[in-house]
């Protein structure tokens, strides 16, 4: 392999351009990237980086080494254009400025987009969260006194509610669910920790549907839900999710579906094209299903393997850690290891609920599967080491069933909020 084109620059692309160097590459390796800025951290955007207590400059991913001088990536940076198209026969890359780049093999780490409201589109005080520009844009509307409503309770509505409030904005959160967070956590610990919005004085709205919204002059008013509540608004940010950035990829016979289809490995289909980040559905072993992990750890730790299986295409399969995030509210720490949807029972391993500082264990068949911590980041690490563990112990004693390896890549003449 001569030439390695890794398509996206954020957290999941320069962990794979560091994989590649780590592992022996010494071709020439090119990061594409669609903003004009370097790879930088996504989860302070709706934390520190929000409040106004870091700069730019502080969300940097690249180390000393990496961004003055040394270069020991010794990499070729095309940032500011996205990929507009991917041949997979001939692996050429072609950017919406026509800069066409040919490779001999394909990272795809594309990320994922703000998931948008089409009835909002084009409002002035309509805001979504997912890069560096987002954030700078919202950040001058939190002013204390201003009226934030927050569609969406998800950890991004969640952290940017605590942040707004803190600033002294007054903030309500329309959550379409019966609670928030039920999904990665459970029903039952989602409740404990749905109580401290209502502790910190921001009003929380579930189960709720909006039936309309108030604009004039550009901008949104306020709300009407279907109880025929109206929740009045200065500023308005969206937070129901991501999209997974795969439409630049309609026409290139990669297999499709709520991201690029992999196997646990992060091979798509097509021979020598791999993909990692949000935009990658990587196969869950366990549940036989294709799974996009959106979070930090993932961005992290997967595109190693997928390097790996890059490289080298008959290369054995390699147990993955369980999916790990965190989140801060309030001045409390949440950190999740594994998933909640497999448990048929929780138990609280120490501390207490209420307090919001506790460990809670989630058994399946007496076995545990996953762990939540509140405020216990030493007890909630042991528990997670302890499951990695069991988890690499059962894979290999029970190798697993992967896909035939894909032919060797022919050589050719010569890309996140995590």
């Amino acid at each position: 392999m001569q030439t390695l084109a890794i398509v996206g620059a954020s957290l999941a692309g320069i962990s794979a351009a560091r994989a590649a160097r780590a592992q022996g590459f010494a071709g020439r390796l090119i990061l594409i990237g669609d903003e004009p800025h370097r790879p930088y951290d996504r989860p302070p955007l709706s934390k520190d980086f929000l409040a106004g207590k870091i700069s730019p400059e502080h969300l940097r991913l690249e180390t000393p080494e990496e961004s003055e001088g040394g270069d020991p990536l010794q990499a070729e940076w095309l940032l500011g254009s996205p990929a507009r198209s991917l041949d997979t026969a001939s692996r050429t890359i072609t950017l919406n400025d026509g800069t066409e780049i040919e490779a001999d093999g394909v990272v795809i780490a594309t990320g994922a987009s703000a998931r948008t409201l089409p009835e909002l589109a084009g409002l002035a005080n309509v805001y979504t969260l997912r890069t560096m520009q987002d954030a700078q844009d919202l950040a001058p509307e939190l002013v204390p006194g201003t009226r934030l409503v927050i569609v969406g309770a998800g950890f991004i509505g969640a952290e940017v509610a605590s942040t707004a409030r803190a600033l002294g904005v007054e903030v309500t959160v329309v959550c379409s669910g019966a609670v928030p967070l039920s999904r990665p956590l459970g029903e039952e610990m989602a409740g404990a920790l749905a109580a401290l919005h209502g502790i910190n004085g921001v009003e929380l709205i579930c189960d709720a549907a909006i039936e309309s919204y108030y604009s004039g002059e550009g901008v949104v008013s306020g709300l009407r839900l279907a109880d025929g509540r109206y929740v009045p608004a200065d500023v308005v940010l969206v937070a129901i999710g991501a999209v997974p950035n795969t439409a630049w990829l309609a026409d290139s016979g990669l297999e499709i579906g709520d991201g690029i289809l992999c196997d646990p490995m992060g091979r798509t289909n097509v021979p020598g094209v791999v993909a990692v980040g949000d935009c990658a559905a990587w196969l869950d072993e366990e549940s036989g299903k294709h799974r996009r992990v959106e979070h930090w750890s993932g961005a992290a730790e997967r595109p190693a393997l997928a390097v790996t299986a890059l490289l080298d295409p008959g290369a054995a399969h390699q147990p993955l850690n369980l999916p790990y995030f965190w989140s801060d509210q309030y001045n409390v720490r949440i950190q999740f290891a594994g998933h909640a949807r497999d448990a048929d029972r929780v138990d609280i391993e120490a501390g207490d609920p209420s307090t919001h500082s506790f460990v809670a264990v989630y058994y399946r068949d007496g076995r545990p599967v996953a762990v939540l911590g509140a405020n216990q980041p030493r007890l909630f690490t042991r528990w997670r080491r302890q499951l990695n563990a069991a988890r690499a112990a059962a894979t290999q004693a029970t190798p697993a069933q992967t896909a035939p390896a894909p032919a060797p890549p022919v050589l050719a003449a010569s890309a996140s909020f995590a």
